[in-house]
């Protein structure tokens, strides 16, 4: 396996474009991507396990690692969720891997959004990180639609070491991101 064809366009186009556009003198101030949490959160999991099972299955397959099982923290008796029963599940996506499926996400499953007119430009967080939240998994090719028990939603956060909004809009611009007007 070579080298992630994003992670090439990085090296190759993005760092000089980003070296120009905020004048920096040096190649290691470029912001990078750090890592891409995928979350999927589901509360209904606390009645049918399977359902869990099956969105961390649909979960392995979409991003190629084991998803961690998150519990919840406190009980809440209007949701009832006890403290410590699971509630979603998660996956830490950090170099290659990172690298692969923001590709595969930015060219294959974003396209195949119903009505999409772009992500939200104003989801960043101040220090460089930009989160967004899919509505359902069925967008990404590797989840067979048949097998889906029930369509849920997921929430991905891109983590950079840009130092402002700016810089990190600029870099995921660059990655191809399709950002509103």
């Amino acid at each position: 396996m070579g080298k992630p064809r994003l992670l090439e366009t990085y090296r190759s186009s993005i760092v000089p474009d980003m070296m120009k556009a905020f004048g920096y003198k040096n190649q290691m101030q470029v912001p990078k991507l750090k890592k891409i949490v995928i979350n999927v959160g589901l509360g209904e999991a606390t009645q049918d396990i399977k359902m869990l099972e099956a969105a961390q299955h649909e979960l392995a397959a979409i991003t190629g690692q084991k998803p961690v099982t998150t519990r919840a923290k406190k009980a809440i008796a209007n949701f009832k969720i006890r403290k410590g029963s699971a509630i979603g599940c998660k996956v830490t996506l950090r170099r290659y891997m990172m690298y692969e499926f923001l590709d595969r996400m930015i060219s294959v499953a974003i396209p195949r959004i119903r009505d999409f007119r772009g992500l939200p430009a104003n989801s960043f967080d101040g220090s460089g990180n930009y989160s967004f939240g899919l509505n359902e998994q069925v967008i990404f090719p590797e989840v067979d639609v048949d097998k889906v028990m029930k369509t849920h939603g997921m929430d991905i956060t891109i983590v950079t070491d840009a130092k402002s909004e700016k810089e990190a809009f600029e870099l995921l611009k660059l990655f191809g991101m399709p950002f509103k007007k």
